[in-house]
Formats: structure tokens, C-alpha cells, sequence
């Protein structure tokens, strides 16, 4: 499987933290069982220092057999042990309460 063929070369390269592969073909219109769109989310120590534009550079060139054959589009969501940190404290916090116009 495609997805099994991303994953595994994407492991070997950037020993990620965190790694998620996500066949996102359904959403597309193509045929059932196409694996053609993935989005990429990965979290790697080797991204420090490392500006957007490269860490997507490294992907690509890592699965251009993958890109020249049947995978169509790949949306890459790339961070660096930080910022994945920063990302997840966010998310883990509510927004402040404002009073939803009631007043006290």
C-alpha cells in the first residue's frame, strides 16, 4: 500500500517523534481505493534550524518515486520538537470566556 510505502520511508529518514499519514483520496473524485492524496503531518528533531521551504524540499525529493507514479497531491505539515510542543499547548487550552454579553 502507498500509505505503507510513505510511512516507512518517511521513519527511516526523519526518525519522527510523531508521524501521521493520512489517505485523503475519499475526498477527492477518484475511483474507490485510489491512493492518490496524503496528508503528511511529522514532528523530527532533523527540522530544527531548518526553514519551511527545506523540510518540504527533503520530503519531496524522499518520495519522488511516489510523486512521478500514483500519489497526485501531498499537503506536508512539518515541525520541529518545539514548535509541535507550542502547537499542542495551544490546542489544549480554552480561550478565555469573555461574558458572552452578559453583564455582571
Amino acid at each position: 500500500m502507498m500509505h505503507e510505502q510513505i510511512r516507512s520511508k518517511l521513519m527511516t529518514a526523519f526518525n519522527p517523534s510523531h508521524l501521521e499519514v493520512v489517505d485523503e483520496s475519499y475526498r477527492h473524485n477518484v475511483p474507490a481505493g485510489t491512493e492518490s492524496h496524503f496528508k503528511v503531518v511529522i514532528v523530527s528533531s532533523l527540522f530544527a534550524g531548518q526553514r519551511l521551504l527545506n523540510r518540504h524540499r527533503q520530503i519531496y525529493t524522499l518520495l519522488q518515486d511516489e510523486l512521478a507514479a500514483t500519489v497526485h497531491a501531498l499537503a506536508l505539515h512539518t515541525f520541529t520538537e518545539e514548535e509541535w510542543t507550542l502547537l499542542q499547548d495551544k490546542q489544549r487550552h480554552s480561550p478565555p470566556c469573555h461574558g458572552a454579553g452578559i453583564s455582571a
